[in-house]
């Protein structure tokens, strides 16, 4: 059965917030973003930056992925927080701004160069119009382990801005390229996280965005408050009735007069191996989020 590594749930917490660092062990989300950049006001940088050691060794024990994301590396912060970032060894650097596939091989070289293990991942924001039409070549990368790239996060607000697009709350607008990203995602063999759901009071509505965007291939939500975790965690695991059906394919795939078999009839319907294949990787799903 395929491994998984669950990211229903992707946390953006600011470096410089104490009192949300406090409750990270609290937390049940998937992935937490210890953010140096959009989150952080430009006086503070330097200092959120300053606590990144401390962030980690507070949290030697992780429940859950680590990620930090950096400034652009072509910022006047960007290259002081990679080193940073780096020397405390977290499960992710997410890079802002990328635009083709040098700015993620540089990073990886200066992670090589200062010996950082080969766990320490770099994912990568989509949120540039230069990203969307080079998004096939930057996501090609993850099928090369030596770039590291583990994973593209969208990032929605910054595609508006730059494009000018409406943002409706359906955000029909941005669905091409959200769908486009997730294409691309795919064919690297990476995850896509899906971009943040602004109003976190409003959480029907972010529970309604987080079902289609389960529905649309995304493998998780980045979000912005610990009350979007729970329905981000409930919209990207397998509901009840697809472990049901995974576990019927892979059951009757396994026995004997079906061994050799590509295709069979289940329940009226054709199934094929790439039907188990899917069984199979929802299945490791399921047992790695309780589902």
């Amino acid at each position: 059965m395929e491994t998984y590594r669950p990211r229903r749930s992707v946390l953006y917490i600011p470096a410089s917030n104490d009192r949300a660092l406090a409750k990270i062990a609290q937390l049940s989300c998937d992935a937490i973003i210890i953010d140096l950049e959009d989150a952080v006001a430009p006086a503070d940088k330097i200092a959120a930056r300053g606590k990144l050691a401390a962030i980690f060794a507070g949290h030697a024990d992780r429940h859950c992925e680590m990620i930090v994301r950096i400034n652009a590396v072509a910022s006047e912060w960007g290259a002081d927080d990679l080193l940073a970032a780096a020397s405390c060894e977290p499960d992710g650097i997410l890079l802002p701004k990328v635009d083709t596939p040098r700015d993620l091989l540089e990073a990886g070289d200066v992670l090589d160069d200062n010996f950082a293990p080969d766990s320490v991942k770099l994912w990568a924001m989509i949120e540039t119009p230069k990203a969307m039409l080079n998004i096939g070549t930057i996501a090609e990368l993850g099928r090369d382990p030596a770039a590291r790239l583990a994973c593209f996060v969208a990032g929605t607000n910054d595609l508006v801005k730059d494009t000018g697009v409406l943002a409706t709350p359906d955000r029909r607008y941005l669905v091409p390229w959200l769908m486009q990203m997730v294409l691309a995602a795919r064919a690297g063999g990476i995850d896509m996280i899906d971009g943040v759901s602004n109003d976190f009071r409003d959480l029907d509505a972010f529970a309604r965005e987080c079902t289609e965007s389960a529905a649309m291939g995304f493998d998780g939500k980045s979000i912005i408050h610990p009350a979007q975790i729970e329905a981000a965690n409930r919209a990207f695991a397998p509901s009840k009735e697809a472990v049901a059906e995974a576990r019927l394919i892979k059951d009757t795939f396994a026995l004997a007069e079906n061994a050799s078999k590509s295709v069979i009839a289940l329940n009226g319907k054709m199934v094929e191996r790439l039907h188990l294949a899917q069984a199979e990787k929802l299945l490791a799903k399921a047992a790695a989020t309780g589902a």
